[in-house]
């Protein structure tokens, strides 16, 4: 049983009244029915009460289950674009009609899963596969982008989907996209919008060798002379990577770092925030003014991915806007 577990209270192992006081007290905080654990303090993990959901409802099932879907991402430990409000679970049984509303239910226990943080989740495989076919496009390329890393078999993916009624068109799409050398969430937001905007495949991770070191840029169009970058602005805040790192050192670093790409191969990488994933239509007009104008009259918006959600942490909120490409 993992430490998250042990620190759960659950109802039925309880006095009601003491909880109801602990809760008054503000001592305890609910998980979710009949579960509740100490608040969490100071912690910046977005996705930390969506692990405690789970565990939670772990411990409350006593049907055989395994967990599923971006619940089972979540144990994995992918970094997921939007934090899920549901947790999904496998069991031999369906849901009744008195099923939770935070829990999504489905019948069937697969044959392979395993056991992460003494949670029974569905394998790698399986996972990435019920992602890709069901989440938002961006969140399931994060998914993919980051087992793609760590040692998916992209063809027993593709395989896998055989049989699959829904999503599988877009979910082989996505599996051919998926690249294991980049960082999710960020760098996979990056190329998602270019790629919908009808932008050319981007390379990853490019090497420069330059006068001041080897570095690497995130996305690169190297025939048209395109490069993009994804900038982590915490790395320019003092101790944001633990007691005594120099944010004002970081930044020079930085400056020197995109002077030498830039001597070396001629351009400046254009560089995005977290802030701009609120207009993905601007990123994507900002892209495809650095092309050539044939590449700019080519590109269309691919009707297999949607517009991006913004980063929401608890919540989806997606933009259905649609936009005019520059010509």
């Amino acid at each position: 049983m993992s430490d998250d577990e042990r620190a759960l209270l659950i109802a039925s192992h309880h006095d009601p009244a003491e909880l109801r006081r602990a809760t008054a007290a503000r001592e305890i905080e609910r998980v979710r029915r009949g579960a509740y654990r100490a608040p969490r303090a100071g912690t910046h993990d977005p996705h930390a009460h969506a692990r405690d959901h789970l565990a939670a409802v772990h411990q409350q099932l006593d049907a055989d289950h395994v967990f599923s879907h971006e619940s089972a991402a979540l144990v994995w430990g992918v970094p997921l674009w939007e934090t899920p409000s549901t947790t999904h679970v496998l069991q031999r049984s369906g849901a009744s009609s008195r099923s939770a509303h935070d829990i999504v239910r489905r019948r069937g226990l697969p044959e392979r899963w395993v056991q992460r943080e003494g949670l029974p989740i569905t394998d790698l495989t399986r996972t990435v596969v019920d992602c890709v076919t069901t989440m938002h496009p961006l969140g399931g390329l994060v998914v993919a982008d980051w087992a793609l890393g760590r040692g998916l078999d992209r063809a027993e993916a593709v395989r896998l989907l055989v049989g699959r009624r829904r999503g599988v068109r877009r979910a082989r799409l996505l599996l051919d996209l998926a690249e294991g050398q980049v960082d999710p969430p960020w760098e996979t937001w990056l190329r998602y919008v270019a790629v919908r905007a009808g932008l050319p495949r981007p390379g990853t991770q490019l090497r420069v060798d330059t006068r001041a070191g080897r570095f690497f840029v995130d996305v690169a169009w190297l025939e048209h002379g395109v490069l993009a970058e994804f900038d982590g602005r915490i790395k320019y805040r003092d101790g944001a990577f633990g007691p005594g790192y120099d944010a004002e050192q970081a930044l020079f670093d930085e400056k020197v770092r995109e002077d030498a790409i830039t001597e070396r191969l001629g351009v400046r990488p254009l560089r995005f925030v977290a802030r701009d994933a609120r207009d993905p239509d601007g990123v994507a007009r900002r892209l495809l003014a650095r092309f050539p104008a044939d590449v700019r009259r080519a590109a269309r918006i691919n009707p297999l991915l949607p517009a991006p959600p913004a980063r929401a942490h608890g919540g989806s909120s997606r933009s259905r806007r649609q936009f005019e490409l520059p010509r």
